[in-house]
């Protein structure tokens, strides 16, 4: 696993439940804030499914992953609900249930 891989699992932990975040903020966390699109391949090649939640990532619209690696969008649909997350058209209304990035940047630091 590459220390990108760690960083974004790590990061990815940090997401509660009822919540989501943005492969952009993802990637902010993890200290790589211009790498959204290699946030969603390292979140492919997720190792511990049961830990890092991936299923709490989406893209900057609230869309779901069109092609989420654990069983496609009704899986990820199905795993947000399960989260208490309303997910309408599979997106969610980021105005509610996007996480503060601010607040866990006060918990966490990461160097790429």
């Amino acid at each position: 696993m590459t220390k990108f891989e760690r960083n974004v699992y790590d990061a990815v932990k940090l997401i509660p439940e009822g919540r989501v975040a943005t492969y952009g903020q993802i990637a902010e966390l993890a200290g790589y804030p211009r790498a959204a699109r290699a946030v969603g391949n390292a979140l492919h090649r997720n190792p511990d499914e049961t830990n890092v939640h991936c299923h709490r990532v989406v893209n900057s619209d609230g869309q779901l992953a069109k092609s989420f690696g654990f069983g496609g969008k009704d899986e990820q649909r199905r795993r947000l609900i399960a989260d208490g997350v309303y997910v309408v058209n599979y997106r969610v209304d980021l105005e509610e249930y996007n996480i503060d990035l601010n607040e866990l940047k006060k918990g966490y630091s990461c160097m790429p």
